[in-house]
């Protein structure tokens, strides 16, 4: 209980949820120390909500979307720079439940996660167990994740291994920080959360899923984005640099230039122009980001 946590939350435009969320760590029987809110030019009614005195709030409201990435990195470094302990990172579409902050801070791991389920007490948690950087066949390299592995939150055991997680109930130590520096906040969406527990377990930092740690989604899991917009732009794209980033051979680091050839030749028949030119320019600008951040710590 000695130690500080700090709370990092990213929201755009969702203050309904948001609302929610803030209620959920308001209710916690051990509470945060401080929550930092990085608010990415939210122009609904996201400033009113988090008018309120019960959570000790330090919002920083940008003047440009950052993404979730960006949002995250700043939130990091406030927390970091700081010196809180800990620091649990958190979207604004979940809601913890009352003792899920006292079960993550009893245990001592260096990289935690909250283990998610949805409205109606469905296991929902997508962190992957095994993340696969070695076989160049497997087109997505998440290969298993705790909702496949498990039916139920009932018969997970208390712990489990994870590979990669996402930033959504995940709570890392400062020491973590310290030796592989903040969440890259160049993918701007998607893979970010990837990109840094890569990192972390490569650092040699263990990451587990506590079952006892619940978090409730708000939303229905949609991680089926259309291609040809520009969401499929950073699918794409960063899905490429985690590949030229952490591959394992040459054939994995070879697989984003297979994948562009794929979508190029099946672009007549499904996907068209839109997504054919998402892979090019994807595939450009992943060249650009083959070197992940430096473990420069930040200043203290």
């Amino acid at each position: 209980m000695s130690e500080r946590i700090a709370v990092v939350i990213v929201t755009y435009n969702r203050a309904d949820l948001l609302a929610g969320m803030l209620d959920g760590l308001a209710a916690q029987t051990r509470a945060p120390d401080a929550v930092f809110v990085i608010d990415n030019a939210s122009a609904d009614h996201t400033r009113q909500v988090l008018d309120r005195d019960d959570l000790p709030l330090q919002v920083t409201h940008s003047d440009d979307n950052l993404g979730g990435a960006g949002g995250f990195h700043l939130g990091v470094k406030q927390a970091y720079d700081a010196g809180f302990d800990r620091i649990w990172l958190m979207d604004d579409d979940v809601v913890p439940a009352p003792d899920c902050l006292a079960v993550l801070a009893a245990h001592e791991g260096p990289c935690l996660m909250a283990v998610r389920e949805d409205l109606a007490g469905n296991l929902v948690e997508k962190s992957a167990m095994h993340f696969d950087l070695r076989n160049p066949l497997r087109i997505r390299p998440k290969t298993a994740s705790v909702d496949q592995a498990y039916a139920s939150r009932a018969d997970l055991p208390a712990e489990v291994p994870i590979e990669v997680v996402a930033f959504e109930g995940f709570m890392v130590h400062r020491r973590v920080i310290d030796e592989i520096g903040l969440p890259d906040p160049s993918y701007f969406i998607f893979y970010d959360d990837a990109d840094f527990a890569i990192r972390a377990r490569r650092a040699g930092f263990t990451i587990l899923a506590l079952r006892d740690a619940v978090l409730v989604r708000q939303l229905d899991f949609n991680q089926q984005h259309a291609l040809d917009t520009w969401k499929g732009f950073y699918m794409f794209r960063n899905l490429f640099v985690v590949h030229f980033r952490y591959g394992e051979n040459a054939l994995v680091r070879l697989k984003p230039w297979l994948i562009v050839i794929a979508v190029l030749l099946l672009s007549p028949l499904r996907g068209g122009r839109a997504e054919a030119a998402n892979v090019i320019k994807a595939i450009r600008s992943a060249r650009h980001m083959r070197q992940p951040p430096g473990a420069v710590p930040p200043a203290r």
